[in-house]
């Protein structure tokens, strides 16, 4: 076994590898850009190394650096992660060539499964079932078009060096087919350099299964069951769990059949996952699921697998590169219970899931397995995938850990950014869900039940104006006055809605939130973040976190399960924040424009294209509010904005 482990990667699944590397009595190195000087995968190494600026092409994607950082450091082996070099061959040959061990597949295994056309020919050769399709070299687009035309609509243009969910496109009909591919081409060559694509049937209500494989250097290969990942938005998973739902053994032996198969053909070694798409219409059948794509590294939902196995996967990865054979045989590996993996975001459901940045005021979880990369303190970067946190809930049956998932949600407090909390907590209680119907298209038929904003009762607004006016809920003086009643006026804004109201004040925990109905509090304590009380004869209580940054003082409370959050405006300040931007199309998020559609003086109409941004290598493309001539443009192709910067300024409309 290598005694110094350098992990080329960053956030939480550095995090990850570092804590198994640590149990196993490795030395880890951590790499890092100067957005993550202050990281706590940097925290938690016994060494790091500066590889370069923020953009990741500077630094994680800058194999040289990271190569030179493990040489300096004494590092026997280098652990790539998943994203950024991990399933690039040409990083895992200058690895090798350095004298080092890469912890991972080799590099021709890397390249049969990286370009998904080549990929299904191989896997078609091997006897695993693949979808019906054009997967050939030919990429005129008129050709395609033609060959989409005879597959029949619905297709999905997919980037052949694709992952992720990026460069991906379904199209519905032949009009739309171009538009798609030119989209589908530009993210693709952004994300992954490769603008080439393959065209692929669309399986209606299709179920995204996909199976654990380890192979080593002896031969062995075995299977770790299967996880279902269908719970998708725009092709990235949301929620995963292991096992599929209404897996049947007769299935799940051809299907992890099929998958040893596609991992012997290419004599895989390491960690790797074959994925399939089956059928969702009716019961999974043996012959109702096809090959999709072989993901040759350590998959973001690896946690379920490793749930219902009791098996730590980056041990047997470490084990597998340092020359050992698979600790177990295929008979030795048990299924035991149900799990599932939540992806907690930094992005806002309520508008298109655009990804946001923030400091993390307040980071608390509930009662589950956390991975995370970050505490609280920290700021999302826009420079980097925006995930907070993995949360991964484990049951005897499925029935359980998704009870324990809906807590472990329910118990979750963010604050200092926008999440996709309030929406994974949504689709845990969704009732298809709940019931095992799952399918890829799930969350997009419920999409506004999921997203919808939660009421705000008079309980949440009592929490945030106690916490707003900074009291003392112990103050012996608390409400003391020597005429007339105690009481202050309380201003707080809710999204683009002014909240009113009034606190009066009765002594050392009790108050009353005045308004169309009183709420009277007594008995209120806090206890670090957390405020207590009765309601007359019920208990509540609340997390609740008061914080200040750039744009003012804020307060965030969590309760019932639902975060309601609250800026405290200025009173010196002129407006309470609410602006008219009918005249200007902002930014959504910091990014790079990748398009502009429009010149000052065009005339366009209400949702009209007027530029794309890419952000995270996801693109957003901007529409026009309203009909109206354009005074001026703000950002040219390849201009970096920043989220909120104003990029296109309408003409005022005629009185």
């Amino acid at each position: 076994m290598f005694t110094r482990l350098l992990i080329a990667n960053r956030g939480e699944i550095a995090c990850r590898v570092i804590g198994t590397a640590r149990r196993m009595g490795i030395a880890t190195v951590a790499v890092h850009s100067d957005a993550d000087a202050d990281a706590l995968h940097v925290e938690m190494a016994d060494e790091a190394v500066r590889i370069g600026p923020s953009p990741a092409a500077e630094s994680y994607l800058n194999a040289d650096a990271i190569i030179a950082a493990a040489k300096a450091t004494g590092a026997d082996a280098i652990h790539p992660g998943y994203g950024f070099l991990s399933e690039n061959p040409g990083f895992v040959e200058a690895v090798e060539a350095a004298g080092l061990i890469f912890v991972g597949p080799s590099a021709r295994a890397i390249r049969a499964m990286g370009l998904k056309d080549a990929a299904k020919a191989l896997m078609a050769g091997a006897g695993v079932p693949v979808v019906p399709g054009y997967h050939g070299d030919n990429q005129n687009a008129d050709f395609l078009a033609g060959e989409a035309d005879q597959i029949g609509f619905p297709v999905l243009i997919k980037a052949r060096a694709g992952g992720g969910g990026k460069g991906m496109r379904k199209v519905e009909r032949a009009a739309d087919f171009h538009a798609a591919l030119e989209s589908c081409r530009r993210e693709a060559q952004a994300a992954f350099g490769d603008d080439a694509v393959l065209i692929e049937k669309f399986v209606t209500a299709p179920r995204h299964i996909e199976v654990q494989v380890f192979g080593d250097a002896h031969g062995n290969v075995v299977h770790l069951f299967e996880r279902d990942c269908s719970l998708q938005r725009r092709h990235q998973k949301v929620i995963e769990e292991a096992p599929a739902p209404d897996m049947t053994e007769e299935v799940r032996a051809a299907m992890t059949g099929a998958a040893v198969r596609a991992a012997r053909a290419i004599s895989y070694e390491g960690a790797g996952t074959v994925e399939f798409i089956a059928d969702g219409s009716g019961a999974l059948s043996t012959d109702g699921f096809w090959f999709m794509e072989m993901n040759t590294r350590l998959q973001v939902e690896h946690p379920v697998t490793e749930a219902v196995t009791g098996i730590d996967l980056v041990e047997w990865q470490l084990r597998v590169a340092a020359g050992e054979a698979l600790p177990l045989a295929q008979d030795d590996i048990a299924l035991c219970g149900h799990a599932f993996e939540a992806r907690l975001y930094a992005e806002d459901p309520a508008n298109g899931f655009l990804p946001q940045t923030g400091r993390l005021a307040h980071l608390a979880f509930g009662d589950a397995r956390i991975d995370t990369g970050v505490r609280a303190g920290d700021a999302i970067s826009p420079h980097y995938d925006p995930m907070i946190a993995k949360i991964i809930a484990h049951g005897v049956d499925r029935a359980g850990a998704l009870h324990r998932l809906r807590r472990a949600l329910a118990d979750t407090h963010v604050a200092g950014t926008v999440t996709n909390r309030a929406f994974l907590l949504a689709l845990a209680r969704h009732e298809g869900f709940a019931a095992g119907a799952v399918d890829t298209g799930l969350i997009d038929r419920d999409l506004e039940a999921l997203t919808a904003a939660p009421a705000t009762p008079d309980l949440a607004i009592a929490f945030a104006a106690i916490a707003a006016l900074d009291l003392d809920l112990a103050e012996p003086r608390l409400g003391w006055r020597l005429w007339g009643e105690a009481s202050h006026a309380v201003r707080l804004m809710q999204g683009e809605g002014l909240v009113e109201r009034r606190l009066i004040l009765h002594g050392p925990g009790s108050v009353t939130l005045d308004g169309e109905t009183k709420l009277r509090l007594d008995g209120l304590g806090r206890d670090g973040t957390v405020v207590a009380g009765r309601q007359g004869d019920r208990s509540v209580r609340a997390d609740v976190m008061r914080y200040r940054d750039g744009a003012g003082t804020h307060v965030s409370v969590l309760l019932d399960g639902a975060i309601h959050a609250f800026a405290v405006p200025d009173p010196l300040a002129e407006t309470c924040g609410i602006v008219d931007s009918g005249d200007a199309v902002t930014a959504p998020m910091t990014g790079i424009v990748r398009l502009v559609d429009v010149r000052p003086g065009d005339r366009v109409e209400a949702g009209d294209r007027l530029m794309v941004v890419e952000a995270m290598k996801m693109e957003h493309a901007l529409t026009a509010p309203r009909a109206g001539l354009i005074a001026a443009v703000h950002g040219g192709e390849g201009d970096s904005v920043e989220g909120g910067a104003v990029l296109v300024a309408f003409e005022p409309e005629a009185d």
